[in-house]
């Protein structure tokens, strides 16, 4: 904890100890202090400056190397030569009461008062020993057992008189209860000691430090807290949010605008520091946690400490006596056991089982990209200072004077990291023009029209609180892998381009996005029969950006289209699965009761969309993605159609029978639009509601899908749950696995040779084949600690027997 911050300031009760030591200085009248400063003295200087704030006059002594107990006082001795002065240590908790102790050393017309305590182990400090009088007898500095003749001990606590500084020499190392005290004692010195009644803790080590937190909330000390007792013992202080619905068992403190969700438990002797996010079921007992950490969902933490700035990700579980500095990420699912020690800014990956101290390396890898581009919890993970780092790395991988393409949804997080990136793109020499709030495909598509690249910011798909950065070539396909190796590198090494004065970007917002999008649209995309076929549709915008570009395109059409949802809503940018599901519920009852051909749910952006048939059943995406290659290849009956390898093989069948080839892509979204960006690419999807139109555009568009799909069924005229029934039923099961990332290579050299002789596919990840048609596929996440695995056999039992068996092999070479 003191490797990045002196032990004086080091919170107890969302305090710095030294601070609680002013006001005690302060509440009996000693409102001139001077600080002896050496180990990160300027954190100290910055934190309390001249003492204003506290209604005191605080002056700094520097020591340019230790002194000492008494050197470094010797060191003050110009500000102290004057008067009587008293001597505190800056990292002990106490309430003594000082104007006491004062007073004893006037009325003992004393040279030097040390304060003294009565300990139940005098092991760690000085033991002093005083005649009746108070006269000090005898001193012993930290004894063992067989040398202990006392239980009162010195506190470093003293009342002095400056002639004392005569036998302290200056600009050596001198010690008070070693050097000083004894020349003064033998010289028969008036050296008093004062048995002090109160609260005194030497904080110096974990267990101390814990126990100075559970006295001030036990009340044992008397010491200031700020904010309101709302219950016997809960201390919650101004702007803290803490839902009615989580459990306070106090005592306890929450700090200054703290956030405390629904479904967390916070139980006695836990410290929340400052600006702390504790999440919806997680569980705090006897932790300490110092200001802007953010503690995750189901995590668990007990009897541990937790510095500043760190963040511990979703079911975390960090054990008693554990201590994790500053500026740490604890991962997924991890655990740090008890007693480990995990130094400021390391990274503990998802799923680790930490059971020793991490000092040197990190227990993880950090990676930039994930399948979404650059995600993470808003103001967590993805915060403005990162945000502007990455555009000006991506700037920097550009030519100056380029054009970059900036979008975002309507999600008030996305717009104002927008404009963060924006004034990094422009400072670094580039021009941008900002869209605004817009379908993902329309940014993609407004990107691919003279622009160097562009990016788009979104809230994550069904995680409210997470942001998706997703960053476009000049196509407004996502960056290639080299593409984000590239930008990584310039991230990771911090060589930010920066514009001279002349330079800077121009910022420019176009106009008529909207029908220069659809016109395009509906030039390329084959609406024959539409108009007269009088189809019926039920088109659900979910309250996203879809909304903003389906009037003009429904109009255009022909179609009869009854819209619902179309309005924006910037409190839920996006929705979880169950709510998504819900909605499609809702939509399918609209369609069953409106007898229309069908109804189409589109994702926030845009850029997906779920189906539910004319009788109002839900098509699940796997199968609308069946559904749409079968239309697809019947109008076609030539051509190619790109699927990633996890798609069930029932698509072969399909594509096959009409005449046409599946090619199988990687998992990797660029991969997918790489293929279909060939001649003879007909159809993409990747079978969780994103499809391609190659004639439209090469990268996944929902508006795209939509009027080709409205096109194809029109000319048809089957219905969707006809063409539905005439594929055959697919078996595929899915299931993700924790794996460090020490093993992933391990895990999968494990699965080659457990193939043996079976065939296998290495497109992406392993993928065994049976004898008889059955199929695994084994892939190590590129961006978090976990291996997926997909089985599909001719019935659910056969593909879940599969499943449970590879997921076997991967386990027992993950431990």
């Amino acid at each position: 904890m003191t490797s990045t911050m002196p032990k004086p300031l080091l919170p107890v009760a969302n305090r710095p100890i030294m601070e609680h030591v002013l006001r005690l200085l302060k509440r009996h009248g000693l409102s001139e202090t001077v600080v002896t400063v050496q180990f990160l003295a300027s954190l100290v200087k910055n934190y309390f400056g001249d003492g204003e704030e506290l209604d005191m006059e605080l002056t700094y002594a520097n020591e340019e190397k230790p002194l000492g107990t008494a050197g470094s006082v010797k060191n003050a001795e110009e500000a102290l030569k004057d008067d009587t002065f008293l001597v505190i240590s800056g990292d002990a908790l106490t309430d003594f009461d000082l104007t006491d102790l004062i007073n004893f050393h006037k009325e003992k017309g004393a040279l030097v008062t040390v304060c003294l305590t009565r300990v139940p182990n005098p092991l760690e400090f000085g033991i002093t020993i005083v005649d009746e009088a108070g006269k000090v007898e005898r001193f012993l500095e930290k004894p063992t057992w067989g040398q202990v003749f006392s239980d009162t001990v010195n506190t470093g606590i003293y009342v002095m008189e400056p002639e004392v500084f005569d036998y302290v020499e200056p600009d050596v190392p001198v010690d008070w209860s070693g050097d000083v005290f004894p020349q003064l004692m033998k010289e028969g010195k008036p050296i008093f000691g004062y048995i002090a009644e109160g609260y005194w803790e030497d904080v110096g080590t974990h267990e101390s430090y814990v126990k100075a937190q559970a006295d001030v909330l036990e009340g044992k000390v008397d010491v200031e807290l700020d904010g309101f007792e709302i219950s016997p013992g809960v201390w919650v202080a101004e702007g803290a949010d803490v839902h009615p619905e989580a459990v306070l068992r106090g005592p306890l403190y929450i700090g200054d605008y703290a956030k405390v969700e629904d479904g967390a438990e916070i139980r006695e002797h836990t410290v929340v520091g400052s600006n702390v996010v504790v999440k919806s079921g997680a569980f705090l007992h006897k932790a300490v946690v110092h200001d802007n950490v953010y503690v995750g969902q189901q995590s668990n933490l007990r009897g541990c400490v937790i510095g500043k700035n760190t963040d511990i990700m979703r079911a975390a579980r960090i054990e008693d006596g554990a201590v994790i500095g500053d500026e740490c990420l604890i991962g997924e699912e991890s655990i740090v056991q008890g007693n480990v020690r995990v130094y400021p800014f390391k990274t503990i990956e998802a799923g680790a089982f930490v059971n020793t101290s991490v000092i040197w390396e990190s227990r993880g890898q950090a990676h930039l990209f994930g399948a979404r581009g650059v995600s993470g919890i808003l103001n967590v993970e993805i915060t403005p200072e990162l945000a502007v780092r990455l555009a000006g790395a991506y700037a920097t991988t550009l030519k100056k004077g380029s054009t970059v393409t900036t979008a975002r949804d309507h999600s008030r997080g996305a717009r104002a990291l927008k404009r963060a990136m924006i004034s990094a793109l422009q400072t670094s020499a580039i021009d941008v023009r900002d869209l605004e709030n817009v379908p993902l495909p329309v940014a993609r598509q407004q990107t691919a029209r003279g622009s160097a690249g562009g990016f788009m910011i979104r809230t994550s798909p069904g995680v409210p609180d997470s942001v998706d950065i997703m960053f476009f070539d000049e196509r407004g396909a996502d960056l290639s892998a080299g593409g984000q190796r590239k930008l990584d590198r310039v991230y990771a090494r911090q060589e930010y381009r920066r514009a001279f004065p002349g330079e800077i970007g121009d910022l420019s917002f176009p106009s008529s996005v909207f029908d220069s999008y659809t016109g395009s649209l509906l030039r390329a995309v084959d609406i024959s029969g539409i108009a007269e076929s009088g189809l019926k549709v039920v088109v659900d915008a979910a309250n996203g950006s879809a909304g903003l570009v389906l009037p003009s395109l429904l109009g255009r059409l022909g179609v009869d289209a009854l819209t619902i949802n179309p309005g924006l809503d910037e409190s839920r940018p996006t929705e979880t699965a169950d709510g998504r599901r819900s909605g499609l519920a809702r939509l399918g009852e609209i369609v069953a009761s409106a007898r229309a051909a069908f109804g189409v749910r589109f994702d926030p952006v845009g850029e997906r969309f779920s189906l539910v048939d004319e009788r109002g059943r839900i098509v699940e995406d796997d199968r609308t993605l069946l559904v749409m290659l079968d239309l697809v290849a019947a109008e076609r009956r030539s051509g190619r159609v790109a699927l990633p390898v996890t798609t069930t093989r029932i698509a072969e069948q399909v594509a096959a029978y009409h005449g046409t080839q599946v090619e199988w892509t990687t998992t990797a979204a660029d991969d997918l639009t790489r293929v279909a960006r060939s001649e003879s690419t007909i159809f993409g999807g990747d079978g969780r509601g994103g499809f391609i139109i190659p004639e439209s555009t090469s990268v996944f568009d929902g508006t795209a899908a939509f009027v080709r799909l409205i096109g194809l069924v029109a000319r048809t005229q089957l219905t969707l749950s006809q063409i539905d029934a005439r594929i055959p039923r697919a078996h595929v099961q899915r299931r993700d696995l924790a794996t460090p990332w020490a093993v992933k290579g391990l895990v999968m050299r494990h699965v080659v040779e457990a193939a043996s002789d079976r065939s296998v596919d290495t497109t992406d990840g392993v993928r065994v084949v049976e004898a008889d048609g059955r199929w695994v596929m084994v892939l190590p996440d590129p961006a978090e600690a976990v291996t997926h695995l997909w089985a599909e056999g001719p019935d659910e039992a056969s593909a879940q027997a599969l499943l449970d068996e590879w997921s076997t092999v991967v386990d027992s070479a993950g431990r």
